[in-house]
């Protein structure tokens, strides 16, 4: 089972790199002088590939291990695999989790289409308001990194972080949100990630749906921790690698699961068989002082490997990184700081509010009054940014 594994995940691959063969295919006929156009050999990939085919792949494993009952309505099934609201992007839901909700009759609930607008709301503000603000920034920055100072670069990177969190846990929310209108409770994505204290803890924390997917179909059939110290440490990395790759045929994309794979190695080394503590863990000042530092150091591990992730090519990878070591400030080095700040700062404070509400629908803890002012200046606020800039396409659309 484990090599079905392996074999769906390299047909992703395949069918990814399909697209460059083709094309070099055509160049080389054209380059002979041979005409090309009467055929075309491009392979159009559907959106979110990944995503669906790694949930229908989970329900056959399931199925085989004994730990669930195949379905017996096509209907239902198909239901499972292309729900709209999670088909393109996540969460990558579990046949044990969604298929049971399918069966059965849904009554319409009002508590449910309250949480379910909040949460779409919420997911909106994320994608729109924070997403592609700073994802214009990130794009310019990116596109020619020759062009700015160090600081500037900073920037960019910082801003990524911000703009892929936002992006993927806005549709996180929003995609929730309408399953929840539809009566459907899909699994929590995030939890808070960039509150971190470690890399696995981050990890537990962020796009939950795929990290324990990596865990329960690759990791564990490997041998997880069973088969001794030194081959967990292997199991890791290998894990790691896949997951890597399947966000693309790119080996940026495999550089940025190997670093990840090496973190959570030294992690495990370091901890010699301890269970990692999670979550705000400070009981005095020096306590807090220690969590905030552990928070910082672990985000800048996470921004490392983001500039693998974000990068075309190792020769932009490798520009940024010189350029961090090369310090340069550059002009207005306050204001760039300014903006670095603005943003880290909603974020985090969003994550904030989610961790001690323990509700991701945390408006609701609101008086009604205050929770619908707060909704309307919001959607006002969306519209108006969408009536005046171009929406940008959300990032995991493309994996």
């Amino acid at each position: 089972m484990l090599v079905s594994v392996f074999s769906n995940i390299g047909m992703l691959g395949i069918f990814k790199y399909l697209g460059f063969f083709s094309e070099s295919f055509i160049n080389f006929l054209n380059f002979f002088g041979l005409e090309s156009n009467w055929t075309t050999i491009n392979i159009l990939l559907p959106v979110g590939i990944s995503f669906y085919t790694f949930q229908t792949l989970s329900y056959c494993i399931d199925i085989y291990r004994g730990k669930l009952e195949p379905e017996k309505s096509f209907i239902n099934f198909a239901l499972f695999v292309s729900f709209f609201p999670q088909l393109v992007a996540g969460p990558i839901e579990r046949a044990a989790n969604l298929l049971p909700q399918l069966r059965k009759k849904i009554d319409f609930s009002f508590d449910l289409l309250k949480e379910g607008i909040v949460l779409i709301t919420i997911g909106m503000v994320k994608k729109v308001l924070l997403g592609d603000t700073s994802g214009r920034i990130v794009d310019q920055i990116f596109a020619e990194p020759q062009l700015y100072s160090s600081l500037e670069l900073f920037m960019g990177l910082s801003l990524f972080t911000v703009q892929i969190y936002a992006d993927f846990s806005g549709y996180s929310n929003i995609a929730r949100g309408t399953a929840k209108l539809f009566g459907i409770d899909l699994m929590e994505n995030f939890k808070q990630p960039y509150l971190s204290t470690s890399i696995s803890e981050f990890w537990k924390t962020w796009h939950i749906s795929l990290s324990t997917w990596l865990k329960d179909y690759i990791y564990i059939p490997l041998g997880g921790n069973r088969k001794g110290t030194k081959r967990s440490y292997l199991n890791l990395m290998i894990t790691m690698l896949l997951g890597g790759l399947w966000h693309g045929a790119n080996w940026t994309f495999v550089i940025y699961g190997g670093l990840h794979g090496l973190y959570l190695s030294v992690h495990k080394f370091i901890l010699k068989g301890k269970k990692p503590t999670y979550g705000f863990t400070y009981t005095s000042l020096s306590g807090l002082s220690k969590f905030i530092m552990k928070v910082i150091f672990t985000n800048f591990l996470v921004l490392i490997t983001r500039v693998f992730f974000r990068s075309q090519d190792f020769d932009t990878a490798f520009y940024f990184l010189g350029q961090m070591v090369n310090w340069s400030w550059g002009e207005y080095p306050l204001r760039i700081l300014k903006i670095i700040f603005a943003f880290v700062i909603v974020t985090m404070g969003i994550d904030l509010v989610e961790y001690f509400t323990k509700n991701h629908a945390f408006l609701l803890k609101l008086k009604p009054a205050t929770r619908y002012a707060i909704m309307i200046v919001s959607w006002v606020m969306i519209i108006l940014y969408l009536y005046q800039m171009k929406p940008m396409p959300f990032v995991y659309f493309q994996f």
